[in-house]
């Protein structure tokens, strides 16, 4: 078996989420989605806060440049089942888009 990441990006658009309520029901379906890949998510939720950029010239500035939001490691056989998986998660309701790569593992 394959890890791939699904990366978060994007997302939150005042019309789709724009209320707690709105909110609550997003992470319960959310959740609900997470729960469903069981063991192939085996690093499931990781949000990114502070996120600083380092540019080719050393300076140093706060916020990203790609809007990622945070990412998910997933277990599978190919990369049609992850694509299938990322298909269904809640996100892509909130106007937020995924990014789906397989991992390569270095040795070391």
């Amino acid at each position: 078996m394959s890890q791939y990441v699904i990366v978060y990006t994007g997302g939150f658009d005042g019309d789709q989420v724009s209320t707690p309520e709105d909110t609550k029901e997003h992470q319960t379906k959310y959740m609900a989605w997470l729960e469903g890949l069981g063991d192939a998510a085996v690093s499931p939720m990781n949000p990114l806060l502070s996120t600083s950029t380092i540019s080719p010239d050393g300076s140093v500035n706060e916020g990203s440049k790609m809007s990622m939001s945070g990412f998910t490691i997933i277990e599978a056989d190919s990369l049609d089942d992850v694509l299938s998986m990322a298909k269904k998660c809640p996100f892509l309701e909130v106007g937020g888009s995924l990014e789906v790569s397989e991992l390569m593992r270095m040795r070391g």
